[in-house]
């Protein structure tokens, strides 16, 4: 039976993967004020805006309705796996989980199953990707959801922003600590922790430190290079993308790299110039 795999928006998957594997998403709303931004808002125009706005865009969870909206269109007899954002940061896996409950009470015949991934952005498109290219040869929808499981306890996502403003826009660091933190060129390197938080693992000074020690973090793993995929996602920095790619790649030979732009909704927290990795 052919399965279907449903994400939000959190994830920020390569066009091209999204088109090949015919993966559906559900957007979050962004907004600038009280104005929503359009669901197809490219990248650049997004990044050009946010970075003329005094005030910073706003996110919210999708409603339940936009995920049954989502379900239905999928066609009878396909299964369907929803994998979503950690529920440490989004409610989105709640409206999800709601969405397969009205679904179900409407009495449509497919099978849903909702996964937290614990992941947002890399982590996220690391799982979805994979979920994407085993659900063509899953022998079910059960067994696929188990080895998406099995990934999402061994995948490790770490990630350094260049700037603190978005975080001292949304009120995340204090304005004296973070002026404090931009004086000093003092950059965080963080961590997607086993329950789906943010951590922070290291404060170093200057971003080249912080890209080194994220990168130091590959070592800590042994791969099957053979088999082995990294996500590597950047919000409006690709030439410091692809120049981290290089060093990876140098160092570890990955089968594949899903390289991608962070998208509105984790742009919004990480600012410009942020870089992220999954493996």
């Amino acid at each position: 039976m052919p399965i279907k795999i449903i994400t939000d928006s959190g994830s920020d998957l390569p066009p091209e993967y999204v088109k090949q594997y015919d993966i559906s998403i559900v957007h979050l709303p962004v907004h600038f004020g009280h104005e929503l931004m359009p669901e197809d808002t490219d990248a650049k125009t997004f990044y050009a805006r946010m970075h003329e706005s005094k005030e910073l865009p706003t996110t919210a969870s999708p409603s339940p309705q936009a995920f049954l909206d989502s379900f239905k269109q999928v066609e009878a007899g396909t299964d369907i796996l929803v994998i979503c954002m950690s529920s440490n940061i989004s409610s989105t896996y709640q409206t999800a989980t709601i969405a397969k409950e009205m679904y179900e009470e409407e009495g449509h015949p497919n099978t849903i199953e909702v996964i937290d991934s614990k992941f947002f952005s890399g982590g996220l498109t690391l799982i979805v990707a994979l979920a994407a290219k085993w659900s063509l040869t899953a022998a079910n929808l059960a067994e696929l959801k188990d080895k998406v499981m099995h990934k999402i306890t061994e995948t490790n996502a770490y990630f350094t922003l260049d700037t603190l403003e978005n975080v001292i826009k949304g009120g995340r660091l204090s304005r004296i600590s973070g002026a404090v933190a931009s004086v000093l060129n003092i950059k965080l390197l963080l961590k997607i922790s086993e329950e789906g938080t943010v951590e922070v693992v290291e404060k170093t000074r200057g971003l080249p430190k912080a890209l080194t020690n994220l990168l130091a973090k590959l070592d800590q793993k042994q791969y099957d290079y053979e088999q082995a995929v990294i996500a590597i996602v950047h919000s409006n920095c690709e030439k410091l993308a692809l120049e981290i790619k290089e060093r990876i790649l140098e160092k570890h030979p990955f089968k594949e790299v899903l390289l991608s732009t962070m998208g509105p909704v984790m742009g919004t927290y990480a600012g410009q110039g942020g870089i992220g990795v999954a493996f």
